[in-house]
């Protein structure tokens, strides 16, 4: 299998049947050797008909009984060496599916990291997941084809060849009768992929729906609209069902005609050599003989309709992987650059006027949300800009130097699954004493507190079974324990009371001190610990100054930050009523 220590090659995105072929060649070794063990299993089901017929030829009939043991024997020994090459070649097929499956997996992951944080704007991570564990499995089901798919071919020619020598016109049945399968069942397996197609692209709403409703619940029970919403849901996996019944309905004719058409096949050819061997043109052991070639048959045959309806399926899922890994990452290799600053430096923003000095905590206000939370994109280089950092075009430093210094923490950041203490830390080692402070700074103690084992608590994957001020505040411990030269944080507090953001504002401009800290918020409780505040108006700055100063100078700025204010008021007093 795919050694996981070793870079799984450059996948071919050219197709769905290059990919397939790409899955193929990276394994080849193992792949013929599948292909010899199905090839000889598939034929060496041929010769027990053979001996068989020669054992009542020669020993049967002819009343030999050191023949009939001989021939027996022969069988016997054929028999054992069937099972063993069944045993491997299933065991070595099996190694085959797992290789392309976690080959794929590997592909689609390592695509993953290099996206970055582009992956969100491109696609969901329900369709992801859906490419990593749907998707990837059914491609790698497509490599059966390899083994008992080419043994089939070669147990078709064997057979026709042995009916030749005993009948021509069986022959010719054989030959031709395989043929007419396939034009029996190729074109259902055409209609297969066409509804495949359509119920691949409905699961994949469907999931990211539903990943969507899961993350949101709390959000959506609090607004109401969790009925309205899961009606949606409803209404979607009514169209799903309908798709799958569509599926069904080729997917059971065609597995039924898998059953059914070897079987007549196999009636056909069994009626014309009991003729024959009636009229005397065929001895009891040639017509033995012809019905075990007729009924191993339709081993062979089967696996042709079976390969033809996984390679059907394969195509649509291998379709939908080379979709994703045809995603473009940012074509900037990350270690390329100029240097970043020698030390603390001027961060500006030439579109909105914003300048940020270092070891200042800097806020960003304006009415509409997003404009600050873009103007924290172009600082981090999120998002090419004319940035400069200390005087150097912040898209012309090196990125990996730009992650290492700048950080950038908003509310979609993600959460992994594990204990709370690694949620928080993460890949980098600090000690007892860091992870604490960051801890206490973030607020995040009461957290700590009230799950059952404290930071060595499981916490569900982005932080499912904590409320949502309570994400807010792990992320927020994450972040400060990283310690970076400059942080952007975009509304780190908006999901928390008035009496945990004041208490936020006060710890997180004390953790902070002489390093780089930028917010984005129009709360008058976090505004008011900044040394300076950037007043945007239409995504450009408007006016600066201290918190106060904007108060007494800049209407607009007042009006925004009292409407604040009467809303945090208005959200402590439902918090009361609800405790009343």
């Amino acid at each position: 299998m795919a050694d996981p220590s070793h870079h799984p090659g450059e996948p071919d995105i050219r197709g769905p049947l290059r990919y397939i072929w790409w899955l193929i060649v990276s394994q080849r070794r193992r792949v013929l050797t599948g292909s010899a063990l199905g090839s000889a299993w598939m034929v060496g089901l041929m010769v027990p008909p053979y001996l068989l017929s020669r054992a009542i030829d020669d020993g049967l009939t002819a009343g030999r009984s050191s023949a009939l043991l001989g021939w027996t024997g022969a069988l016997l020994g054929v028999g054992v060496l069937n099972a063993w090459l069944a045993v491997m070649r299933h065991r070595v097929m099996t190694r085959v599916r797992m290789d392309a499956a976690f080959r794929s997996v590997r592909v689609v992951t390592e695509h993953t990291t290099r996206l970055g944080d582009l992956l969100a704007r491109r696609t969901s991570s329900s369709e992801i997941l859906t490419i990593g564990f749907g998707d990837v499995a059914q491609t790698a089901n497509v490599l059966t084809i390899t083994g008992p798919g080419v043994g089939a071919v070669l147990a078709y020619l064997v057979a026709a060849v042995l009916l030749l020598s005993i009948s021509p016109m069986l022959a010719v049945v054989v030959l031709l009768g395989v043929p007419v399968l396939a034009l029996l069942v190729g074109p259902l397996l055409g209609r297969l992929q066409s509804v495949e197609t359509a119920y691949r692209d409905q699961y994949g709403v469907l999931t990211t729906r539903l990943v969507d409703l899961i993350e949101g619940l709390r959000v959506l029970g609090g607004l109401g609209g969790k009925e309205v919403y899961a009606e949606r849901y409803r209404e979607h996996s009514r169209a799903l069902r309908t798709e799958g019944y569509r599926v069904g309905t080729v997917t059971s004719w065609i597995q039924a005609l898998a059953v059914g058409l070897p079987t007549v096949f196999l009636a056909v050819v069994t009626w014309l050599a009991a003729r024959s061997a009636a009229e005397g043109s065929l001895t009891t052991g040639q017509l033995v003989s012809v019905y075990g070639y007729a009924a191993v048959l339709v081993v062979p045959v089967a696996f042709f309709i079976e390969g033809g309806y996984d390679l059907s399926r394969g195509r649509v899922a291998a379709r939908r992987i080379i979709g994703f890994l045809a995603l473009q990452p940012r074509s900037d290799d990350p270690s390329a650059g100029l240097d970043a600053p020698d030390g603390p430096s001027v961060l500006h923003d030439p579109s909105s006027g914003v300048e940020v000095l270092p070891g200042r905590f800097t806020a960003l206000a304006g009415a509409h949300p997003q404009e600050s939370a873009l103007v924290v994109e172009r600082l981090g280089r999120f998002v090419n800009s004319e940035a400069v950092w200390g005087g150097v075009p912040l898209r012309d430093i090196a990125l990996t130097k730009v992650r290492a210094r700048l950080l950038v923490a908003d509310n979609e950041s993600a959460l992994f699954a594990g204990t709370l203490r690694n949620t928080i830390v993460g890949r980098t080692d600090h000690s007892a004493d860091d992870l604490a402070r960051a801890v206490d700074a973030a607020m995040a103690r009461d957290i700590v507190h009230g799950l059952p084992d404290g930071l060595d608590s499981a916490v569900a994957a982005q932080g499912r079974d904590l409320s949502g001020g309570q994400r807010q505040r792990v992320r927020l411990a994450r972040a400060l324990l990283a310690a970076p030269e400059v942080l952007l944080a975009v509304e780190p507090t908006s999901a928390v009371d008035a009496h945990t953001e004041a208490a936020m504002a006060t710890r997180l401009h004390a953790h902070r001190a002489d390093l780089t800290t930028v917010v984005t918020t129009t709360s008058p409780l976090v505004l008011d610990r900044a040394d300076t505040v950037c007043y945007l108006v239409g995504g450009r700055v408007a006016a600066t100054g201290t918190h106060r100063e904007l108060l007494a100078g800049e209407p607009g700025y007042r009006r925004l930050v009292s409407r604040d204010a009467n809303d945090e008021h208005q959200a402590d007093d439902d918090e009361d009523g609800a405790e009343r």
